[in-house]
């Protein structure tokens, strides 16, 4: 086992702590005032069995506040319909963990119906209309305290709009005051639907469809100051696969098909026409990292992976015979889109890389510098800072330390994007 010192990341924990002050070794920087807010997987059991794969497991909010070079750290699980009906042994649909056979056949006829969506918004934290909400990949977001992590119930939006799947990961854009996501409708004809959140408001703007006839899995979009960058990768999802009585959750849906070109939409955040489809030879990507223009081309950076292995390489069963090592890296790739649909495809760093951040104030604009959890070394993983103009790296890593995804938390009289490495997460300053 390569990354023993790492398996306890995958065991349940069930203990919940309020604001307890931790050691610290070395300081922190005197202006660093905030709260880190994190979100992410902590039980593994539920209904009576162990969950299948690492995005299954029950939210758990984890909040870190630094003032006066202390931090303080409380957690607490969400307190949803998903978490109570594991407490009381009843089966979750989840990711890759479900009923199967007869069981779900029963299920489908106790309810009339396939099982509601999950509220187990484990996947990321926003501040929208001045609350704090848990994200995950369905319209069921979670409100919770920021103080004290308490769950307050589903935020609910003020629209019409109806989405099946909807991102986790919104891109903030702080120069139009916004944040701007992407969501999946399933019918007859299948659709990507691009929107807006508006600061101050909890109103989906729709903005884009786009028809597609097998539609795939994209868990984040590329943002420029114009543009919005979706990226369609040879994982699709076969919605007829959710009907086989062997179709245990969303994993079972999924389908690698390496025959497809990767497809790059480029569509106007004002007019919402797609402007440029550019292809490229088959990878996979969860995150984008940024994108901007670039005189007439687009540009957009992603962690590129060779095929979908990623996924299958998450199950808590390949994590806990392997560890960290049998999972695939990600690189960091730049492709260059030109106004006439061609790509140039440039590697800007050949390390393992995933979990990237970027400055706040460079999203969707050039910049010069990346950040993500660098993840080559047995062992450890670590933190890389990439001068995407000179194609240099600087990696932090010691041995038996896992470094969660990094967060650019920039000094408050910066004047330049040159800042030291931040922290991990979603900071919230004070």
């Amino acid at each position: 086992m390569a990354d023993a010192n790492f398996t306890p990341g995958f065991r349940s924990l069930d203990e919940e702590v309020t604001d307890r002050t931790l050691p610290v070794e070395g300081s922190f920087p005197p202006w660093l005032s905030g709260q880190l807010i994190r979100n992410g997987p902590a039980k593994f059991e539920g209904g009576g069995q162990r969950l299948t794969h690492w995005f299954d497991g029950l939210a758990m909010p984890r909040k870190y506040a630094f003032d006066g070079g202390e931090v303080r750290y409380t957690n607490r699980f969400l307190r949803t319909e998903t978490y109570e009906d594991a407490a009381a042994g009843r089966p979750i649909g989840q990711f890759a963990t479900g009923e199967r056979g007869l069981a779900k056949a029963l299920g489908w006829l106790r309810r009339l119906g396939p099982p509601e969506p999950t509220d187990n918004a484990n996947v990321h934290v926003a501040r929208l209309d001045g609350e704090f909400v848990a994200l995950t990949e369905v319209p069921k977001w979670v409100r919770f305290d920021d103080e004290t992590l308490t769950t307050r119930g589903e935020f609910t939006f003020q629209d019409l709009a109806t989405h099946h799947m909807i991102t986790a990961h919104l891109v903030e854009d702080p120069h139009r005051g916004e944040h701007v996501g992407h969501a999946l409708t399933f019918g007859r004809s299948h659709e990507y639907r691009l929107f807006r959140i508006p600061d101050g408001t909890r109103r989906r703007e729709e903005f884009a469809a786009i028809p597609t006839d097998s539609p795939a899995y994209v868990h984040s979009v590329g943002v420029s100051e114009d543009h919005v960058v979706l990226v369609e990768t040879p994982l699709r999802i076969d919605v007829l696969r959710a009907l086989s009585l062997f179709a245990e959750g969303f994993f079972d849906m999924l389908d690698w098909q390496p025959d497809r070109d990767t497809r790059f939409y480029v569509v106007s955040r004002d007019t919402g026409e797609v402007m440029i489809e550019a292809t490229a030879p088959p990878f996979f990507t969860f995150h984008t990292v940024n994108a901007f223009e670039d005189g007439g081309d687009i540009v957009v950076d992603l962690i590129a992976f060779e095929d979908d292995r990623i996924v299958t390489a998450l199950s808590l069963d390949d994590l806990a015979e392997q560890g960290f090592a049998g999972v695939p890296p990600g690189r960091l790739e730049r492709y260059r889109i030109a106004p006439d649909g061609t790509i140039e495809r440039r590697r800007l760093y050949d390390g393992g890389i995933e979990l990237p951040d970027v400055p706040r104030q460079v999203r969707t604009r050039p910049y010069r510098y990346a950040y993500g959890q660098s993840t080559d070394r047995e062992g450890a993983n670590g933190l890389v800072k990439v001068d995407t103009e000179r194609g240099t790296a600087r990696e932090f890593w010691e041995r038996d330390l896992y470094v969660e995804e990094p967060c650019v938390v920039r000094r408050p009289d910066a004047d330049a994007e040159e800042i030291p490495f931040g922290f991990h997460g979603r900071f919230f300053r004070a």
